[in-house]
């Protein structure tokens, strides 16, 4: 049955239009004031002078104007030209970075969600810009912003501008495709010089330029990788920083970013790993990171180049305590860990694997995570190996381990070489209890065998 048509509404041109249909650049640089502008596009605005039409959106929150600037080309032009002004940027661009106390979750925090709503607004008003025109034009607008830039604020830890900056621009791109993206780290590599930041501090000694360390990682955390929600559009980002970069490099970078600081001043430790064991806050943010990168499934990452960013990681800046690479493993999940020594076991490294066993059990052991984890783990790592032989040589390696590490940690203490709190003592106290609980694991999975 047909039906009448409403002829009530704006009709919309069936016309297609072509991508060298865009605004121009010039767009932006237009005066409102002209004959020329399609004035009954504004609807009932057009009544109204421009300074009233101005005075109107300052009663309006963000979120509205973003609202409003979709109404037609015209309005988002008009919102566009407010955006410009004086007015209108003293009241849209929120510099009360410092007066915050950082809450919990910073996501949270009004000014963030300012934020978050001022990026909709240009994504919408920019909407059909070029990428790199889009760009050129926020970074106009956002360019009086000290705290936006790399080194624009003297005191960045306490700062609430570049997680500002970084919820803007993750609302900006948000959709876009991975060339466009792409585009955008080209862009803020060039404003920010980053890649030349970034070379003076992986080719330097770790711990030589502390405070560009703490920009890098800032501005990397803050504004490229940490306002995502989903871990494929974290990983990108993070491919995006590291890939350029040689594996060495990659690993020195990792560090960098995620690696543990001073409560202090927020400066990376790079001590930490190498003078003792170390606590799980410290390493969690490795291991995230080098689950982010394993488990998204990325073509640019291949299990091998994780497992060869893995252990390049354990020597920066020289080499890790084993029970501090043992740790990183457990938190990087099992595939990670599995894969890791499946590795060492390929490549004829079975002493270090016996060894790394050994502190397996003893992370268990401390962290009361189930031993039976650690045996299993053995287990199938021994059948990694081809030959009967191989496998026996290796539950050989890893006794032989447990007896030398108990010798190392007891010849230490009786030399003498003891903390003050006694922590090296302790050590051997739980190494002792972990030997005894790995072997009893063993001991069952072996009787359950035998009843089977």
């Amino acid at each position: 049955m047909a039906s009448k048509i409403n002829t009530s509404f704006t009709l919309i041109p069936n016309q297609k239009y072509r991508r060298s249909n865009r605004r121009p650049s010039s767009y932006f640089s237009n005066t409102l004031g002209s004959d020329s502008q399609p004035l009954s596009t504004l609807g009932n605005f057009k009544a109204l002078p421009l300074e009233i039409f101005q005075i109107i959106l300052r009663y309006l929150s963000v979120k509205d104007i973003s609202m409003l600037s979709m109404v037609s080309k015209t309005v988002s032009q008009h919102i566009i030209n407010y955006i410009s002004t004086s007015s209108g940027s003293k009241r849209l661009l929120l510099q009360d970075f410092h007066n915050l106390e950082l809450p919990s979750k910073r996501q949270d925090s009004a000014i963030l969600e300012h934020y978050r709503s001022l990026g909709l607004l240009f994504k919408r008003c920019t909407l059909l810009l070029p990428t790199r025109e889009r760009l050129k034009y926020i970074h106009k607008i956002l360019a009086e912003v000290s705290c936006f830039k790399f080194n624009g604020c003297a005191v960045p830890i306490q700062c609430l501008g570049l997680p500002c900056y970084g919820i803007f621009l993750q609302t900006l791109t948000a959709g876009w495709d991975g060339l466009e993206c792409h585009r955008v780290y080209n862009f803020l590599c060039e404003l920010t010089n980053l890649s030349r930041k970034m070379q003076t501090v992986v080719c330097s000694k770790p711990g030589s330029a502390r405070k560009l360390e703490l920009r890098i990682r800032l501005f990397c955390r803050n504004v490229l990788l940490d306002h995502w929600i989903h871990r494929s559009d974290s990983a990108f980002w993070l491919t995006r920083i590291l890939k350029p970069w040689p594996m060495v490099n990659q690993a020195r970078l990792l560090y960098i970013i995620f690696g543990p600081v001073s409560p202090q001043d927020g400066q990376v430790v790079w001590q930490k790993m190498i003078e003792g064991p170390t606590d799980e806050s410290s390493l969690k943010g490795l291991a995230d990171a080098i689950k982010l990168l394993y488990d998204t499934g990325t073509k640019e990452w291949t299990a091998d180049d994780v497992i060869s960013l893995v252990d390049e990681l354990s020597v920066v800046p020289r080499e890790w305590l084993l029970e501090n690479n043992a740790r990183l493993l457990i938190l990087s999940g099992n595939n990670i860990c599995f894969t890791f020594m499946a590795s060492k076991a390929v490549n004829g490294r079975a002493i270090e694997l016996a060894k790394l066993i050994v502190f397996l059990a003893l992370v268990c052991e401390k962290e009361l995570y189930c031993m039976d984890w650690a045996v299993k783990m053995m287990q199938k790592v021994c059948k990694v190996f081809s030959t009967p032989m191989e496998r026996n040589n290796f539950l050989q390696s890893v006794a032989n381990a447990f007896a030398c590490v108990i010798m190392e940690m007891l010849q230490s203490i009786m030399s003498g070489d003891r903390d003050e709190d006694d922590r090296s003592f302790l050590n051997l106290f739980h190494l002792v209890h972990a030997q005894a609980n790995f072997h009893k694991e063993v001991l069952y999975l072996s009787m359950n065998t035998l009843s089977t």
